[in-house]
């Protein structure tokens, strides 16, 4: 098995400044830094991580890892096994808890037996609240994003249409099409079609393309939308960059996600948590509702408010609303680490806090 990752920063002598950053479904370990060889695209969470930023790299060590199952350097479907051929369709389905187990490994090769903070919006706040649960140990503070403590039916009906769409493609080969010479990219462009929409909120939409037509196109006439145009660009844009049997594995990953499984429920799984805690969702999302965000704060003992991130892009406004993020992380990173030593936007208020049960705001 192998696992990529990313580092920036220095860890601390007593190895005690140490943070681990979590990805989403289709991310990877470039959270930080420009496109080039081995990233397609510039970090995801570019704004959050450097000198002088939220995770600053002059006082943090900040991990990365690409996550089991991807197709960014980890072992995947694309991966060769030790006969010689690919996984391709015979990969291993895997849960979180499994993609946890790998970090844990990274986390032991790296020397770092506890995180000073564990972070990850969406997929990766899955696998955020997965170490915090079963490594509390390990894990000092805690930031949850965008995330549930299980897969609602929803989420799971929303993955299973995506996962059809792959599927049905004729050259999806059950998952064996990488040495074919073609790959399912047409199921896996309209996975992503579907995905997008469940990520954007439905004002963001129709504010930015309502109902005008593509350019000169007409689509009374065969033509497209603008917004027909906006997904076809996002379908392209993955279809060459990421691999359709990763995409399923991931998906399969995330709908398998209970925290509660084989540990007496939600409730008795989230009580294991001793790191403190903040928990966020997004107002306008629409894919991972606030009420679920809202059942982690009121399930976490040292979790507080729930905080809402305002924002009008629905779901990926965890990725896109950078500065309210950072507020966060500054409330869970204060004070000052040890002396590192070397090892091998947008302007938006900070968010909202939501009063609980006899609480302020």
């Amino acid at each position: 098995m192998r696992l990529a990752f990313e580092t920036w920063g220095r860890l601390a002598p007593d190895r005690s400044n140490a943070v681990l950053v979590l990805h989403a479904l289709t991310g990877d370990s470039h959270v930080a830094g420009p496109a080039g060889p081995g990233h397609p695209t510039p970090g995801w969470w570019d704004g959050l991580v450097g000198p002088g930023r939220a995770l600053d790299t002059d006082r943090w060590f900040v991990v990365a890892p690409n996550v089991l199952g991807g197709c960014q350097g980890s072992t995947g479907p694309s991966s060769t096994r030790p006969s010689g051929r690919r996984w391709g369709g015979d990969f291993p389905f895997l849960t979180q808890r499994d993609q946890v187990a790998a970090e844990a490994g990274l986390a032991d090769a790296l020397g770092i037996d506890r995180w000073a903070l564990v972070v990850g919006g969406s997929m990766g706040g899955m696998r955020a609240l997965e170490w915090a649960v079963s490594r509390p140990e390990r894990t000092d503070a805690l930031l949850l994003i965008a995330t549930a403590a299980a897969a609602s039916a929803e989420q799971i009906a929303w993955a299973g249409v995506q996962l059809h769409a792959i599927r049905s493609d004729p050259h999806w080969h059950g998952g064996h099409y990488h040495d074919t010479g073609r790959g399912p990219h047409a199921g896996l462009g309209l996975a992503r079609r579907i995905a997008h929409v469940t990520y954007r909120s439905e004002p963001e939409l129709q504010a930015r393309f309502g109902r005008s037509p593509q350019g000169t196109e007409d689509p009374w006439d065969g033509g497209r939308y603008q917004v027909e145009s906006y997904l076809d660009h996002h379908a392209a844009k993955l279809a060459r960059r990421f691999d359709a049997g990763s995409y399923v594995v991931l998906c399969e990953a995330m709908n398998s996600h209970d925290i509660g499984r084989g540990r007496g429920g939600v409730r008795a799984a989230l009580s294991r948590v001793t790191a403190r805690t903040l928990v966020a969702g997004v107002g306008t999302d629409r894919l991972y509702p606030p009420s679920q965000q809202a059942e982690l704060a009121a399930g976490i003992t040292t979790a507080d408010h729930l905080r809402l991130i305002e924002s009008s892009y629905g779901h990926d406004g965890f990725l896109i609303e950078v500065e309210q993020v950072a507020a966060l992380v500054a409330e869970l990173l204060p004070g000052d680490p040890p002396a590192p030593v070397p090892v091998p936007g947008r302007h938006r208020p900070p968010p909202r806090q939501i009063p609980g049960p006899g609480g302020d705001a």
